[in-house]
């Protein structure tokens, strides 16, 4: 057996790096080729390595990133509109495994009612083993893998509560509601206080380290800090990984470094631990030495197995659900680890299970992994190939161009805000390159290396998104001249720079740049100001002036604007006046865009002010301009810069003006 440390991880990266492949070869599931590995070199295998304290962590950070990943991908636009759906599956998938546990072993292995109830407790609860599998498809925001989710932490949740009871029987000798309902105090507590204090410390933590690796620290301690108190409180530590996700899900954007970040560590190293781990726990040997353990497992994973499926598949129905859809539910709710191997630790040391039945419950882990990834597997693919080709056909027929965007920097303190703004801004699917311009008036040595750090910045900061870039940089006396005959040249849908801050007394709220701009072209122009980075945007405001919807480039900008909200995960609220509204409904509606936006109905557009106060400092407040001779133009607008200077100077704002003929 291996005891050398350097040999130990050496022999793991080997194992996380040629079993996917090798088993792929084979028709085997990643996963289940990692727990298969993990059963080779473990103790019951050829004896390599020991499951000793690293493989006991890694494998219970494994867990928890599983469960903390799951969350913190879910959308919470589609978890808003699943999780009653979610509730229903996990009701379900929790309610039919329990009856079907109490009954079978009650009927195959003539075992007592706490046995019972704790062995059916094993069938209701389920891991989200196969997660991965639905990541790596681009899945995690599609209705059934959200339900499943949901699902999950009912059905944990549920088979917790009975674990729990049964416990406390068995200790002392009868059932006390008094602990359960103990429990749900301190869980209502722990969701008050993570849900209160945990946006509110990254939030400041986020806008004083840009840095993603500290910020990635942060997160991962966050994690473990609710799973630990999860722990302390009664409840399993996924839990708290799982909540911990959800409450700092609107900090991460999809498309960030940080959430890059997670991903890669998650599924290089601490996935994969976790993995070999739950292999190095299954003696297969047990198996055949008896008859009996063989015989036993076998009835276990058939009743685990088949009321999972009856569950999904009566979800499937009641939902109206595809036979893809269904088998996702039935994959995802199929694995069994963390929770069920507690159930056996727990009900093997206080003699409710024997060792027979504990062999037993663990080959039923395996195979249920085992099924759950081949069958995450195939409906993941079937299901990522009906979206794509949707994707297809929606890119045939979409009636909003891709954004082809000029975005002009000059100052390195915010060229990275702007670029990264604009970015958020595109569709997912685009793959027209951003135009990163500076264009200098001067050659001055100062200036021109000022706006070289920026031109770099930018260039940064869109790589890192992954989204194509290409640098342009230009001489001209009249720079807005410059930023128009570039976008002219490159066909450009939008020009985006940085909203002006004013210097002195007498500058104007937009400055001089910003003005000649909006004069020369008559293509789309947004200025935007942002004190904090753009994926902790909580909420998007938008005002409206009265007859948008007549303007040419009506449609482009709602589309801009449900991007970013979509794209950063924030709720978007539309104040605009009655007929308007519809107008922005239908422009939604027609580009398919997902996202969770509200109306305020806008009397007056003087009423704007009043949003100071609903507009805090995690808020973006986007106005909707308009030029001068424009249909929706009026005597309003022309205090605007008075407004937005003396109510809105400290607030992350955007100006917008629409293209127009």
């Amino acid at each position: 057996m291996i005891s050398q440390p350097v040999a130990i991880f050496l022999l793991v990266l080997i194992i996380i790096l040629l079993a996917p492949t090798l088993f792929r070869r084979l028709k085997v599931p990643p996963i289940v080729g990692m727990i298969i590995a993990g059963m080779a070199v473990g103790p019951y295998g050829f004896g390599l390595l020991e499951r000793d304290a690293s493989f006991r962590i890694f494998g219970e950070v494994g867990i928890l990133y599983i469960m903390f990943q799951a969350a913190v991908e879910i959308d919470m636009f589609h978890l808003k509109q699943q999780y009653r759906r979610g509730i229903i599956f996990g009701l379900l998938s929790s309610a039919i495994p329990l009856v079907a546990g109490v009954f079978g072993a009650r009927y195959f292995f003539s075992a007592g009612w706490e046995t019972s109830l704790l062995i059916a407790s094993m069938y209701a609860s389920h891991t989200l083993v196969s997660y991965p599998v639905v990541s790596k498809f681009g899945l995690q925001n599609s209705r059934s893998a959200v339900i499943a989710v949901c699902g999950t932490i009912v059905a944990v949740m549920l088979a917790l509560l009975v674990l729990a009871a049964v416990v406390q029987t068995n200790v002392a000798g009868e059932f006390a509601p008094s602990g359960i309902v103990r429990l749900l105090i301190f869980t209502a507590l722990f969701c008050a206080g993570v849900g209160y204090a945990f946006p509110y410390v990254t939030r400041r933590f986020f806008r004083t380290s840009p840095d993603p690796v500290p910020q990635f620290i942060f997160i991962l301690a966050l994690v473990f800090v609710a799973s630990l108190i999860a722990s302390v409180i009664g409840l399993e530590a996924i839990l708290g990984a799982f909540y911990a996700g959800l409450v700092l899900n609107r900090m991460i954007p999809g498309r960030s470094t940080l959430m890059k970040n997670i991903r890669f560590v998650g599924d290089s190293i601490f996935i994969p631990y976790f993995l070999i781990g739950v292999g190095m726990l299954i003696n297969v040997g047990v198996v055949f030495k008896s008859w009996q353990v063989l015989w036993m497992a076998c009835v276990m994973t058939g009743l685990a197995l088949g009321s999972k499926w009856l569950a999904a598949r009566l979800s499937g129905r009641l939902f109206r659900f595809d036979r893809a859809e269904t088998r996702l539910m039935f994959g995802l709710s199929s694995g069994k680890a963390a929770a069920t191997i507690a159930a056996v630790m727990v009900g093997y040391s206080h003699g409710m299970l024997n060792e027979d039945l504990m062999n037993s419950a663990v080959v039923m882990i395996l195979l249920c992994c085992a099924v759950a990834s081949i069958v995450t597997e195939s409906a993941g693919k079937e299901i990522r190939m009906q979206l794509k080709a949707r994707e297809l056909e929606q890119e045939e027929i979409g009636t909003t161009e891709f954004a082809r965007q000029v975005v002009s920097v000059a100052n390195p303190l915010t060229a990275e805000g702007i670029m990264k703004m604009a970015i958020m801004m595109r569709n997912r699917l685009n793959t027209n390159p951003v135009l990163a311009l500076f264009v200098r008036s001067s050659d001055d040595r100062g200036a021109r290396s000022m706006g070289h750090t920026a031109l770099q910045a930018a260039i940064a900061a869109a790589e890192e998104l992954e989204v194509p870039v290409k640098r342009k940089e230009r001489y001209d006396i009249n720079v807005a001249a410059a930023l128009r005959n570039f976008a002219e040249d490159k066909g450009a849908t939008e020009i985006v720079i940085g909203l002006h801050r004013k210097s002195n007394i007498v500058d104007t709220f937009y400055g001089a740049l910003a003005a000649q701009l909006v004069e020369l072209t008559d293509r789309m122009v947004i200025m935007s100001r942002c004190f904090i980075p753009v994926g902790t945007i909580t909420k998007i405001s938008v005002v409206v002036p009265r007859n948008a919807e007549y303007e040419t480039g009506f449609h482009l900008w709602v589309t801009r604007v449900c991007m970013l909200a979509s794209n950063i995960e924030a709720r978007v609220i539309f104040n605009t006046y009655a007929p308007t509204r519809e107008y922005i409904r239908t422009a939604i509606a027609e580009d398919g865009i997902e996202v969770d936006a509200a109306f305020e109905v806008l009397d007056s557009y003087d009423d704007f002010i009043l949003l100071s106060s609903d507009v805090s400092d995690d808020d973006l407040l986007v106005v909707i301009n308009a030029r001068k001779g424009s249909i929706s133009y009026n005597s309003d607008l022309e205090s605007i810069p008075g407004f937005l200077s003396r109510y809105f100077s400290r607030h992350n704002l955007m100006m917008i003006y629409p293209k127009q003929f």
